[in-house]
């Protein structure tokens, strides 16, 4: 796309449209000025320092303000601020605006400007660009205010606000959304139907900055309210943000499921509107996939599968693989082959709780065959230290997924046999219901009864079923004969 071909990224109340502006051919009464303007846009590649000039000389040839001599310092800014000039560029902006009354039409010089502002809004990759550009943005609304165009000026404002928030200026974002926000509302403060696009811009600049901040309460509110508006067609990368934030606020509250949802959505807009933010969005999709511990392969769908062999997610393609098939070292193996996924903050947050998991399936496929094992062998196979191991044995054996102890002196797991422990119980079993059986018997029942005899030193037992019963002698150590009388109750 040549530089005079602007992407527009348009943000009227019904759509988003994707034009290119294309030069206007018609004769503008001085051929001396279009022959100049075409013989400079043959230079921009080859000379682009000789372009400059002959775009700049373009307003002198005028002989009152013209489309052709705001066309010369469109072409002529946007090399100036390509070759890093930005002050020059500011400058010749601010020429630029004093066209925008009478030499071009309103809808022209709209989107002309808000072409202009996308440009250097892509360009802007250092400290000086970036300050330049909030030069831009305040020249473009004090050029506006008067005019009263209230769409430049809502797109303006908002491209100010992403400014600010990139540069995480919360404070001066707050009040800037505060005031789009006012001007996107009824009387009543009910969204107002007919801005609903802009709505929606600015319900996703703010849930972005909830996002960073970490005000979930807040985000879930917004969030929520941003999916009811029905009175737009949002740009898709709008909603891709939107969509986004919510699976990152749902990963917050480990709902993993409807984390999963919205960050295919999120994956799904992005990928509609070209956004090079799909790729990291896919990453935090295959992240949920194993948080949910899901044997789900997710290239199954239409719209991921052609990402399936991309080499940027190559990394966390193979940790999903590894982590399906229950492959610990495999799975290891990519993790410390690949520190640059840990370099999304997002990423290396929540990729503890899937290395968790799965050293967790590792240590129970690994103690399986046994009833005793060291410390340092587990931590061995699994490479990782003694405390680590010791931690998720810990938590195994108070999940109940582990029967048995450690032996933190001598560093060996002791592993209770299930067999051992259902023998066990059986004899508890037995033992109770023997016990139980006596106590019927001999304290509850009539089954022998003590008869005292006057006579003698001897207690004689008679049982009432007859026949004489049952007779002992009891004989006490106190008496002169050894012997003692004992009534058992």
């Amino acid at each position: 796309m040549s530089d005079d071909e602007d992407f527009m990224q348009e943000s009227d109340e019904e759509q988003y449209d994707f034009e290119y502006e294309e030069d206007d051919d018609e004769d503008s009464g001085d051929v001396d000025i279009e022959n100049k303007y075409y013989s400079a846009k043959q230079l921009k590649l080859s000379n682009p320092e000789e372009a400059i000039e002959e775009f700049l000389g373009m307003p002198a040839l005028e002989q009152e303000k013209s489309e052709w001599g705001f066309k010369g310092l469109k072409q002529a800014i946007k090399l100036e601020f390509k070759l890093s000039r930005y002050d020059s560029a500011a400058d010749h902006f601010e020429e630029l605006l004093t066209y925008v009354k009478s030499a071009v039409t309103r809808n022209y010089s709209e989107k002309s400007i808000n072409n202009m502002l996308d440009y250097i809004e892509k360009g802007a990759d250092g400290k000086d660009a970036v300050k330049s550009m909030e030069k831009f943005y305040s020249l473009t609304l004090q050029s506006f205010q008067s005019t009263n165009n209230e769409r430049l000026w809502l797109k303006t404002n908002i491209k100010l606000a992403k400014l600010m928030l990139d540069r995480k200026e919360y404070s001066a974002v707050s009040k800037k959304l505060h005031e789009l926000h006012a001007a996107c509302q009824n009387e009543d403060g009910s969204d107002d139907s007919n801005k609903g696009t802009y709505s929606l811009e600015v319900y996703a600049l703010e849930i972005q900055m909830l996002a960073e901040t970490k005000n979930n309460k807040q985000l879930k509110t917004l969030y929520q309210r941003a999916l009811k508006v029905k009175s737009a067609v949002p740009h898709p990368r709008v909603m891709g943000i939107i969509r986004e934030c919510g699976g990152k606020m749902h990963m917050s509250e480990e709902n993993w499921k409807e984390a999963q949802s919205d960050f295919f959505e999120s994956f799904r807009n992005y990928d509609e509107a070209g956004s090079l933010q799909r790729i990291q969005v896919l990453k935090y999709l295959l992240l949920t996939t194993m948080l949910m511990k899901s044997d789900i392969n997710p290239f199954d769908s239409q719209e991921t599968k052609p990402y399936k062999s991309d080499p940027r997610i190559s990394a966390m393609t193979e940790l999903v693989d590894a982590y399906q098939r229950d492959d610990v070292h495999a799975y290891e193996k990519v993790l410390q082959g690949n520190q640059d996924i840990l370099a999304d903050p997002f990423i290396a947050e929540n990729i503890d709780e899937v290395t968790r998991n799965m050293r967790t399936k590792g240590v129970l496929k690994l103690i399986a065959p046994y009833t005793r094992m060291r410390l340092s062998r587990l931590a061995q196979q699994l490479k990782i230290s003694e405390p680590e191991v010791q931690d998720i044995l810990g938590f195994l054996i108070i999940d109940g997924k582990i029967k048995g102890k450690i032996n933190q002196r001598e560093g060996i797991l002791e592993i209770t046999s299930d067999a051992d422990a259902e023998r066990t119980q059986t004899l508890q079993s037995l033992t109770s219901s023997i016990s139980t059986l006596f106590s019927a018997v001999l304290r509850e029942g009539e089954g022998f009864r003590a008869l005292e005899q006057s006579t003698g030193d001897e207690t004689i037992f008679d049982s009432p079923m007859g026949g004489g019963g049952l007779r002992g002698l009891l004989r006490g150590p106190g008496s002169k004969k050894g012997k003692e009388r004992i009534a058992l109750a």
